[in-house]
């Protein structure tokens, strides 16, 4: 296990950033931001696992099936807020895109690090969450071993669900277990092993990928616009007006006599016979 931690490519040191502790704070910034750079980059060499990702995701929920994110740590934290993130605006039930953490809902807030070591744990939660055949399961991990994350993707695999997996470990214990791996390398980080710094940018830009490309696959974006997105405060009832506005080409009131009449901007759509 020593010998494969240290050839973990997550875990090396960046020849870089050596003497980040002794430059100017705006030098350290630019160190920063050039690493970063290097983010899109590495996701451009990993847009047909996503693409492919996307399909797979796609033609499950067209079946009834559901997105389920796993991870521990950073990882884990992103996939949540992914998930919570598609209700508001894409307009879909709250099941359908879901995140598990290791350690549970108080690991957002606190770190619980000892919660990615136990397979069984992963195991275990794939089941208290109620992942069933049809499912898709996207195990996070930027070094792509977090026993928690391998437990989870064996038990989807076991029960019929399909693993995904994102990581930015190209060799990564992943691969095997995976019916798609999308493994952007980013290099070693600013500060060593840090991997909330670049890693973690390279799985919050590939969820992204991922969570949008579904619901557009899926009927729930119009053009580029949201037209699923719920008016739940003042800045989104502006947003769904707004959007009315540019579909229909009406002006303001009588997109929001619309949107006020029917709640919903596809509703109000419908009324104009532009759905």
């Amino acid at each position: 296990m020593r010998d494969n931690y240290d050839a973990l490519k997550t875990e090396g040191r960046n020849p870089n950033t050596m003497n980040i502790d002794k430059v100017s704070t705006l030098e350290a910034m630019r160190l920063m931001n050039e690493e970063n750079k290097r983010v899109p980059e590495a996701i451009d060499t990993q847009l047909e696992e996503i693409a492919r990702a996307v399909n797979l995701i796609a033609a499950a929920m067209e079946r009834g099936g559901h997105l389920i994110y796993v991870g521990a740590g950073t990882s884990g934290r992103l996939g949540v807020v992914d998930a919570a993130e598609c209700p508001p605006t894409f307009g879909v039930d709250h099941q359908l895109v879901r995140g598990i953490i290791a350690g549970g809902d108080g690991a957002m807030f606190r770190a619980v690090e000892n919660a990615e070591d136990n397979e069984e744990w992963g195991k275990r939660a794939i089941d208290e969450d109620g992942v069933q055949a049809g499912d898709v399961v996207v195990g996070i991990s930027a070094a792509g071993r977090a026993p928690f994350v391998l437990g989870a993707l064996k038990r989807a695999r076991e029960i019929g669900a399909t693993p995904i997996g994102v990581t930015c470990n190209p060799d990564s214990l992943f691969v095997p277990l995976c019916d798609v791996t999308i493994a952007p390398y980013v290099g070693p980080e600013v500060i060593s092993g840090s991997t909330r710094l670049k890693a973690g940018t390279a799985q919050k830009l590939v969820l992204n990928m991922l969570s949008t490309g579904v619901m557009i696959k899926t009927g729930k974006v119009y053009s580029n616009l949201m037209i699923n997105v719920k008016p739940t405060n003042e800045k989104l009832w502006e947003r769904a007006t707004r959007i009315i506005m540019q579909i229909a080409d009406i002006d303001h009131d009588r997109a929001g006599e619309l949107l006020r009449k029917h709640g919903s901007i596809r509703a109000a759509l419908c009324e104009l016979g532009l759905m």
